[in-house]
């Protein structure tokens, strides 16, 4: 096992815990939540997998009904869905916002600007998906500085530049990372100096409640699972994968874990009970790891190790026994038991994936969508549409019976559930 350094919140000057802290609204919620929420970035547990049922099997040529089309602006941050409302991260011409949309029209409700436009050769615009929770939206932007802002107004409640209050290093290509809520607590891969690495903070306040470790930040979301009675946070940085205890902030292990240019991108993946997958590009590939729980301590040793699936940024998913990513620019099915391919299909680019009802809904990176049996047996298409025809480098989001998409320059909405559309 191996430990690296905790700072407790001692050693932060008061001023600095309480940083920009405002007193919390008591405002009311939004509409009533719809049937299934996508309230983060990969949805409910950031696993890639919407709970919904009674969704469309297969779409009428053209793809499924439309709902709404709007104009939006640069960026890469995916589509949160909670109480009817849908909430992103984007950019115009000065400034990076925070956006909500009414779910089932499109209609702004509010925006905020978070900070000044983010500029960079692969694409201007934020990275990072909002989080939602309790009525709080969380947003991470491109240079480190995050805030919680009230679902209903988008008031702001609190917020913290990191840079300033840790050292926070953004990687190469900014802060991709999402904000994740524990609890009490919010977890953030801050990448920031002297045991900052990773941060919690209350959630409510802003107020720093633990830092630890002393790597770079990488662009992936952290994974929390709940292991042999053990909650376990794993977090894919710079250069390591960590597992700690995210209610304190102790190390359970540490494995390096280098990248060409760090870029440490797609998000562990839990494959029940007990493992993690975890992958990246660049020639390195993808490792199981299996997390036991023996007197007290928390352990990983690898399970298996292949090249066969590299995921450059685009996470992986995991579905009955097989696990389903983009190796580079090519999408496969593993058997997640020995990582050994089952399957492989060309033409989607470095595109994104999400499963729903038994389906992958695959996103190429110019914009087509196709819908295919989650299956290990083969690659079994049903449909496919172009629901946009810009770069898509954002996932697609699934909630309350609809689709979600964006490109860099709107978002589009489209019914999916199949007793609506029947009812019609």
């Amino acid at each position: 096992m191996t430990t690296t350094s905790r700072t407790p919140l001692a050693a932060f000057p008061a001023a600095l815990a309480c940083a920009a802290v405002l007193v919390l609204a008591a405002a009311t919620a939004p509409a009533t939540a719809e049937p299934a929420d996508w309230p983060m970035f990969r949805g409910p547990g950031a696993a890639g997998v919407s709970p919904e049922t009674g969704l469309l099997e297969a779409w009428p040529e053209g793809g499924p009904p439309p709902l709404w089309r709007v104009p939006l602006g640069e960026g890469y941050s995916a589509l949160s869905v909670a109480d009817g409302r849908v909430y992103t991260l984007f950019a115009d011409a000065e400034n990076e916002l925070v956006v909500a949309l009414e779910a089932a029209t499109g209609k702004e409700v509010w925006r905020h600007r978070l900070d000044s436009k983010y500029f960079d050769g692969q694409g201007n615009g934020p990275r990072s998906t909002p989080t939602v929770d309790a009525g709080t939206v969380y947003v991470f932007g491109a240079r480190a500085k995050l805030a919680a802002l009230d679902a209903a107004s988008g008031k702001v409640l609190w917020t913290q530049d990191l840079k300033k209050a840790f050292g926070a290093r953004p990687p190469q290509w900014g802060v991709a990372a999402s904000p994740r809520v524990v609890g009490d607590l919010l977890l953030i891969d801050a990448g920031g100096r002297d045991g900052a690495s990773i941060v919690a903070l209350d959630r409510r306040s802003g107020v720093v409640k633990w830092t630890a470790g002393t790597d770079l930040a990488g662009y992936s979301t952290p994974l929390v699972a709940e292991i042999d009675g053990r909650r376990i946070a794993v977090f894919f940085t710079g250069t390591k994968i960590v597992g700690l205890d995210p209610s304190d902030g102790t190390i359970h292990w540490s494995k390096g874990w280098e990248t060409s240019y760090d870029v440490n991108a797609a998000a562990p993946v839990l494959v029940p009970p007990n493992r993690v997958f975890v992958s990246s590009g660049y020639g390195v590939g993808a490792v199981l790891l299996e997390i036991g729980v023996a007197g007290g301590k928390v352990s990983a040793k690898e399970v298996w190790r292949t090249k066969g699936m590299k995921n450059q940024f685009s996470s992986s998913v995991y579905h009955d026994g097989a696990i389903y990513g983009f190796d580079q620019s090519i999408l496969k099915a593993l058997d997640a038991a020995t990582g050994e391919e089952r399957w492989k299909a060309r033409g989607f680019g470095h595109g994104s994936l999400m499963i729903a009802d038994g389906h992958l809904y695959v996103l190429s990176d110019r914009g087509t969508l196709a819908l295919v049996e989650a299956t290990a047996e083969a690659y079994k298409e049903v449909a496919r549409f172009d629901p946009l025809d810009g770069k898509c480098w954002t996932m697609p989001s699934v909630a309350g019976g609809k689709l979600f998409v964006r490109d860099e320059e709107e978002v589009a909405a489209y019914d999916i559930q199949e007793n609506r559309r029947a009812a019609r």
